[in-house]
């Protein structure tokens, strides 16, 4: 007799040829037998307490790893349920596979228990989406849609897997299982040659230039070539996104808070694996003068929302090397002319932080927010992933927070999503358990999703969290108060005070409440020696509002 497999096992044997090696979800009759392959496989089943966790986590997964990651729910709500992290996965171009339990084929249309039209929900926020028709396409079409994940840039695909379909078994010899490494091309483009020469002959001529770094010299891994290229041409640096950590702290090109006066003063200006999105001012705050590149894996994106004197689609990496090399030849003593810029830009920078320490060190009681980002700053270690999940209070985090490694920094991205940060810390801390992963939540985004803390101390996933709490969704509240006054500010976000120290420890975690500045360093060495998930409930001042917080235009 001819052996069969079912339709689970197959499942369970493409994530194993793609290298996933854990799926992230919540439990439903349509889909165990997908824990049954991966039992067999040797694939980790890491069940959340919500779908929306487990779609955040294979987000998270695929930014830490490299690798996509994989969420598997049950249909209808299950499905449902996880579309946040999908959205979010899409706008911050992710490579992650959620895959949706679906009714059975043989009772399509008579309204069986969960059904929903699944894929055409899922598919304006993934770059593929699909029903698996039979079993015996089952690992072809999944291998299909993480061949999708890579086209252009990333992002998410949807998967709706019948139960019959699932559940059904067939001869192992008609399955077509394609082979690891068989199944998709290198997505590695190096951009159009005679773009790079223009871009060459930019950069030799240029006296004042700057560069971004995004979140794609991550996603590329193009740490090295980025280094290589601002060293090598002397370039100042501003990272955003994935992309901080490129440069570490103290190098002499990494800049950080002279962007806009970079901005406004440089005459080239070189944007990498960003989009002129909401962040960047739809490109308005890049000088009209300047001559702007941008160098993007999506062609879609270069261009978009702000004329450009030259854009490039491809691999960052390939992309920055090749620029170097060709302008390396052609620049003569112009990388040491560009002194006086990086000087300039020096002076602005350290005009900026002096300005600010005094409420970095501040005493003050409640709590400045400063104070609270700074502590968090000097306690990281180059081995520290540090994940930001909130609004006003990770608005702070993003000017005084610099990550000490390449590929330490997690935010939700363009979609704004609260509520990533404790999917973030699962998938960081499962998948580098040599890590150590440090998330600032604010107390509206923890609340959330904050109850998968006890995923945590089921997986033994320690990590320290520390919670920014001002009984507030204060972003909302200052611009409640901009537009309608003071009578209105607090209509619809305000939170109670809660003691979340007091939670951490009732799930069976290590928990501290704060209310001095000076105890925000000791509690967190306490945090970090409990190995335990932590919770450090830091009680900041609710009158305070980041620079960000109160610039953000939807306020005007």
């Amino acid at each position: 007799m001819s052996e069969t497999i079912s339709g689970g096992h197959l499942v369970a044997k493409a994530l194993k040829a793609e290298g996933v090696d854990v799926i992230y979800t919540l439990c439903g009759g349509h889909i165990i037998d997908i824990y049954d392959g991966c039992v067999d496989e040797g694939i980790e089943v890491i069940d959340v307490r919500h779908e929306q966790v487990a779609a955040h986590a294979a987000d998270g997964y695929a930014r830490i790893t490299g690798k996509p990651g994989c969420a598997v729910v049950t249909a209808g709500p299950g499905t449902t349920d996880a579309v946040t992290g999908v959205a979010n996965a899409f706008r911050a171009e992710s490579p992650m596979l959620l895959i949706g339990g679906q009714g059975a084929l043989s009772q399509h249309k008579m309204g069986s228990l969960q059904d929903l039209p699944h894929v055409d929900m899922m598919t304006p926020i993934t770059k593929f989406a699909a029903t698996v028709p039979s079993t015996e396409r089952v690992a072809d079409i999944v291998s299909m849609a993480f061949r999708e994940c890579y086209h252009g840039a990333p992002g998410p695909s949807f998967l709706e897997i019948p139960r019959d379909v699932l559940d059904a078994k067939v001869p192992l010899e008609k399955a077509r299982i394609p082979k690891a490494g068989h199944y998709r091309a290198s997505t590695k483009q190096q951009g159009d040659p005679e773009a790079i020469e223009r871009l060459a002959d930019l950069l030799a001529h240029a006296e004042k230039p700057c560069i971004l770094l995004g979140s794609q010299v991550w996603t590329c891994r193009a740490t090295d070539a980025a280094i290589d290229f601002v060293r090598a041409l002397n370039v100042p640096a501003y990272m955003n996104g994935s992309g901080r950590g490129t440069l570490p702290p103290g190098d002499p090109h990494h800049f950080q808070l002279s962007r806009r006066y970079a901005f406004t003063e440089a005459d080239l200006i070189i944007i990498v694996g960003t989009p002129f999105d909401f962040r960047m001012g739809y490109g308005k705050r890049l000088s009209p003068t300047a001559t702007v590149v941008q160098i993007d894996l999506d062609y879609r994106t270069v261009g978009k929302n702000r004329d450009i004197d030259l854009g490039i689609v491809g691999d960052a990496g390939l992309i920055l090397a090749a620029a170097a090399q060709a302008a390396s030849g052609r620049i003569g003593d112009a990388a040491a002319k560009r002194k006086a810029w990086m000087d300039e830009l020096r002076a602005v920078e350290t005009q900026a932080y002096e300005k600010r320490l005094p409420r970095q060190l501040s005493g003050a009681q409640p709590i400045d927010p400063y104070r609270l980002v700074h502590e968090i700053n000097e306690f990281l270690t180059e081995d520290t992933i540090y994940i930001g999940d909130g609004g006003d209070i990770v608005t702070f985090s993003g000017q005084v927070v610099q990550p000490k490694s390449p590929g330490h920094w997690m935010d939700p991205g363009p979609l704004g999503t609260l509520g990533v940060g404790m999917a973030f810390a699962m998938a960081a801390k499962q998948a580098r358990r040599d890590k150590e992963v440090l998330c600032l939540f604010g107390d509206g985004a923890f609340s959330l999703t904050g109850w998968d803390f006890e995923t945590m101390v089921r997986f033994d996933l320690p990590f320290i969290g520390v919670i920014g709490n001002n009984s507030s969704m204060n972003q909302i509240r200052y611009g409640q108060a901009a537009k309608y006054g003071e009578d209105r500010a607090r209509v619809g976000n305000t939170l109670g005070d809660i003691r979340y120290g007091d939670f951490a420890k009732l799930l069976g975690g290590y928990g501290e409440e704060v209310r001095d500045p000076a105890e925000i360093r000791p509690a967190l060495e306490r945090a970090r020696e409990s190995g335990k998930p932590s919770l450090i409930n830091v009680w900041v001042d609710p009158e305070v509002y980041a620079p960000g917080t109160m610039n953000q235009t939807m306020y005007k």
